[in-house]
């Protein structure tokens, strides 16, 4: 489902916002409520089980950050100690226990049993909020504890389920403002059009190309070499344009509530090198695991070699953060490693000219992308096995009846045969999809720009027929990818 379901977008927003506007007629306290209750009917559309989870949360991350605010020395750091192991605790039972069991079984021949537990819908998201959340008032930098405000800081729909991961400092003002309840014509259009950009991000491009990639990961037993590469470069894609839509429609919804949330998304595959990615993918995440982890592992105070092994740990629990199994860990490994090859590299003065720099990491992302969306490590290998052409030269058909002579060296196949054994996607429509994804992603300017352009408002109206239909028409469209973790 998306967003749960198209009525979210087309019953309960409108709702919302009717009454959040009507509440901030009468100072901020109302809409604060309204938006508390409306994020968890959210949650709880999805779920309504999971408030055991995210209420409890709340309810202890809250009481925590009070008793550490009135306490003092030792026992200040040891609360903030407490708190931050108690949410470890709660995300590593619900998340990795199942992973921990298995590996375990796995390294030691034992059976033991593999704990079948349910995974509550953004659990990550809202305990990274929250522990950031402890941090800061250990720190002294959390003035405004206000219980209701904190528990929309926590649960605010936009952001709950796949972030941003926010701090409590750029929220509380805001939640407070009274200008926040009233409505911005300009920035009611920003959002409008930055949520029908996400829409089509999602809808018509990041499910299309899902099509493409997901029978080559999940099904077919070999790939060829041109078959590898479309499944790869097909998920690259569609991991990008789901990404980057639900960032769009997350920021499109504050900014209806005029309420900003932070970027979270800029162009990455625009990036020159690995660390520039992270600088544009995720970014709020790469802003907690800097702040949070990589600065209190020493950052680059302790020396060189230090600095390197606290790059590659922050990367291989970033991996892990990801997703429980051992393509995550492989996929933060992989990145880890990129980083350190990185500041090498660069403390070594050597530059390579931006479209090799842009080459080099841009096929770096794609084929660490296959770890993080192989079902295990054996589909990854499989998929790695092709893409180095250990599965073969074939090409599709239609290539060599355009040129018989190539049928002596290679073999026919059907177009992207693995679908199924028949041809679902042919290799132009293919070719098509795949190129006209790189050139959106590297060509135009990105959403921030266009939704502040004018002419975007007629050309909004005119595409929005178009976009409806396609939402419409994808009733069965997958969830976020992000919302799994």
């Amino acid at each position: 489902m998306l967003f749960h379901s198209t009525a979210f977008l087309f019953a309960f927003l409108p709702i919302v916002l009717s009454g959040y506007y009507l509440l901030s007629r009468f100072g901020h306290r109302g809409p604060v409520l309204w938006l508390l209750a409306a994020s968890l009917g959210f949650y709880a559309w999805w779920d309504w089980r999971y408030l055991a989870v995210l209420l409890p949360s709340i309810g202890f991350n809250y009481g925590a950050g009070e008793l550490m605010a009135r306490a003092r020395g030792a026992e200040r750091k040891r609360l903030l100690q407490l708190g931050v192991a108690g949410n470890l605790a709660a995300l590593g039972y619900f998340k990795y226990s199942a992973f921990a069991v298995s590996a375990v079984n796995g390294l030691a021949g034992s059976a033991l049993p593999v704990p079948d537990i349910g995974l509550p819908l953004g659990i990550s998201f809202f305990t990274f909020t929250q522990i950031a959340y402890l941090v800061d008032v250990h720190a002294g930098t959390v003035r405004d504890r206000d219980p209701v405000s904190y528990g929309l800081f926590v649960t605010y729909f936009p952001h709950l389920i796949a972030g941003p991961i926010l701090h409590h400092a750029e929220m509380m003002p805001q939640f407070r403002d009274p200008k926040a309840g009233r409505l911005d014509p300009a920035l009611f259009r920003e959002g409008f059009l930055l949520l029908l950009l996400g829409l089509f991000k999602k809808t018509v491009l990041a499910d299309t190309l899902a099509d493409l990639a997901g029978p080559a990961f999940d099904a077919a037993p070999s790939l060829s070499f041109v078959e590898a590469w479309s499944a790869s470069l097909a998920y690259t894609f569609q991991l990008y344009f789901d990404f980057s839509g639900y960032s769009d429609m997350a920021v499109a919804l504050g900014l209806m509530m005029n309420i900003r949330l932070p970027l979270n998304f800029n162009s990455p595959y625009r990036a020159l090198d690995i660390q520039d990615f992270w600088q544009r993918w995720h970014m709020t995440l790469s802003r907690f695991l800097r702040d949070y982890l990589y600065v209190p592992l020493g950052g680059n105070r302790l020396g060189a070699a230090r600095t390197l092994i606290n790059l590659y740990l922050v990367f291989l629990l970033g991996g892990l953060w990801h997703g429980a199994g051992w393509t995550f860990v492989a996929w933060g490994a992989m990145h880890g490693a990129a980083m350190v090859v990185h500041r090498l590299w660069r403390r070594a003065g050597l530059v390579l000219p931006p479209p090799l720099a842009w080459l080099a990491t841009f096929l770096f992302v794609d084929a660490a992308w296959v770890m993080f969306r192989a079902a295990s490590l054996d589909d990854a290998v499989k998929v790695y096995k092709g893409m180095i052409g250990l599965g073969g030269f074939k090409l599709p058909s239609q290539i060599l009846a355009l040129v018989p002579s190539l049928n002596a060296m290679f073999d026919g196949v059907g177009v992207l045969a693995w679908v199924g054994g028949g041809t679902v996607m042919g290799l132009v429509e293919a070719a098509l999809l795949i190129f006209s994804a790189m050139a959106i992603v590297l060509y135009p300017r990105n959403t921030w720009a266009v939704i502040k352009s004018r002419r975007a408002t007629w050309l909004a109206a005119a595409a929005f027929p178009l976009i409806l239909q396609a939402v419409l028409f994808r009733q069965a469209a997958s969830p976020f990818l992000y919302f799994r973790f």
